[in-house]
This record gives C-alpha cells, sequence and structure tokens, in this order.
C-alpha cells in the first residue's frame, strides 16, 4: 500500500493509510521527562510487572510513544500518553464502519451488499478508495453523531475530506473497542461481531503490530495504519482486540516521530510482546 505521492497531491496523503511522501525526517528523541507507564490490576503483581517490562520496551525506542490495555479478566489497565493526538492514518477505518452500523441500526435496515463490499475492502485490506466512499455517504454529521453517543470525545475528524487527518488519542481507542468487544447500548450485538469478523480478516501481510507475541489458542482482531508526512516522520498505529487463555484484552498502540515505518512497527510489537507475555503468566 505504499507509493509515490506527486507533489501537487501531497495534501491528499493525509487520506492514504499507506502513502509515501518524499520527505526525509529523522526520528525525534525521546523527551528526558517522558511521561511515565501507569498500571493498575486486580491480579497481584500483574500492574507491577507490566509497568516494569513495557516502560523497559520503549526505554531505547525513538519516537513519540502511547500505550493502551485493558484486561477485563483481570480489571488490568495500562496507559501511557493516553490523550495524547496523533493523526489517525488507516485506524479511523475501525470508526467509520461503527458508525455506517450505527446509523443503520438508527434506520433499521441492514447494510446494503455494496455498503459490506466497501467495509471488506475497509478493514481487510485497508482499501482507501472504499473509505472515501463511505467517509462521504456517512458525511461529518452522523460521524460525529457516532463519537458523541460512543464518548469518544476527545476525536476530531478530519476536515475536508480528509479523514487519515482525524485525530485521535488512546483513550478514544480503548473505548471504541470496549464497545466492539463487549455489550452495549451503541453498537448491536450483530454489528460488533461483523466489526471483528473483519478485524479478524485483515490480510496477512497487515496483521503486525498488537497481535505479535500472542499466545497460541487466542483469537486475534486487528487494524493497523501508516502514514508518512513531512513533520513527525511516519506515523504507526496497531489496535488489536484478543480473547482466550483466561483473558479477555484489547490494545492500543499509537506512534509517530518514527524514521520508518518498520522502526515504528518494531516499537509496537516489542510493547506487544512483553503484554501478550505478561499476561499469559498471570
Amino acid at each position: 500500500m505504499t507509493h509515490r505521492i506527486p507533489r501537487r497531491a501531497r495534501v491528499l496523503a493525509a487520506v492514504v493509510g499507506g502513502a509515501t511522501l518524499a520527505v526525509g525526517m529523522a526520528a525525534a528523541p525521546a523527551s528526558a521527562a517522558a511521561p511515565a507507564v501507569s498500571c493498575t490490576s486486580a491480579k497481584a503483581g500483574l500492574a507491577t510487572k507490566l509497568k516494569k517490562d513495557i516502560t523497559a520496551a520503549i526505554a531505547n525506542r525513538r519516537g513519540t510513544i502511547a500505550v493502551g490495555l485493558y484486561d477485563r479478566s483481570t480489571k488490568t489497565t495500562c496507559t501511557l500518553r493516553s490523550t495524547t493526538h496523533y493523526d489517525s492514518a488507516s485506524t479511523v477505518k475501525v470508526t467509520v464502519l461503527a458508525t455506517l452500523l450505527w446509523d443503520a441500526k438508527k434506520h433499521n435496515r441492514y447494510l446494503t451488499t455494496t455498503e459490506q463490499t466497501l467495509a471488506k475492502a475497509m478493514i481487510t485490506k485497508s482499501d482507501n478508495d472504499a473509505t472515501t466512499k463511505l467517509w462521504k455517504q456517512l458525511g461529518l454529521t452522523k460521524i460525529k453523531g457516532f463519537l458523541s453517543a460512543a464518548g469518544m470525545t476527545q476525536t476530531t475528524p478530519g476536515a475536508n475530506g480528509y479523514w487519515g487527518l482525524t485525530q485521535i488519542d488512546v483513550h478514544d481507542e480503548q473505548r471504541l473497542l470496549a464497545l466492539v468487544t463487549a455489550k452495549n447500548t451503541v453498537l448491536s450485538d450483530n454489528a460488533r461481531a461483523y466489526i471483528l469478523k473483519l478485524m479478524g480478516q485483515v490480510v496477512s501481510s497487515q496483521r503486525w503490530g498488537t497481535p505479535y507475541g500472542v499466545p497460541s489458542g487466542v483469537s486475534v482482531h486487528v487494524k493497523n495504519g501508516w502514514l508518512q508526512r513531512s513533520t513527525h516522520g511516519w506515523r504507526v498505529h496497531s489496535l488489536g482486540t484478543f480473547k482466550g487463555g483466561g483473558h479477555d484484552y484489547q490494545m492500543t498502540v499509537l506512534t509517530h516521530d518514527n524514521s520508518t515505518m518498520q522502526y515504528g512497527i518494531n516499537t509496537i510489537q516489542a510493547v506487544a510482546k512483553v503484554i501478550h507475555k505478561d499476561l499469559a503468566a498471570s
């Protein structure tokens, strides 16, 4: 999904999850006064272990990293920079699908065949054209309506059709994943199942990030985003939900100021690996 963008069209790269701009930017060094990882858990010793291991995983990583974890089974929460905003890139596609289903429920209708085709391409292949069509069909009023209903008050949709510049943070993405994975009044059970089904069918080349190191027998649902711009280098993000092995958890890792896409992926996977390991051992 990486391709060249001509100079006159560079602004359009904002909507492309995997766009490459012809710019070179070194990753910014982490601030000496960077915020600390915070964890709580009902399971004795787990919060301390997770805080230590997540902190170690990102200790030598450049860039700006935000982390969210919630495990229903052990009432475990970890956060880092939960309210720092990032350009969404393609992670916003989960919000687009959720909005589509929420709006269809309000009008007591099923998705059309065309909508189903677009939704599948948008999530499983991160198809940008499909996303643009659904974004335009919904419009900002409906998208903002869903965000309000979902309590995603810190998320700002990208203006002028540039959905890839939607401003997101860990807090709201974790809230979205919580709605997708547990019964609630915003998304119907059928809608939640549909979102999870598509996130479980993401093509293999895009299943990097939060699923890294997941134990065998644990179900995986993922949606990633990646975008390079002239400021903050590469944005590389990963949303994942996981169930099995006595755990039911969701994870969000957002990053920017990455020198390359792969550098961002490696950072996310370093975090994911220790989270999966610590939960599996608890």
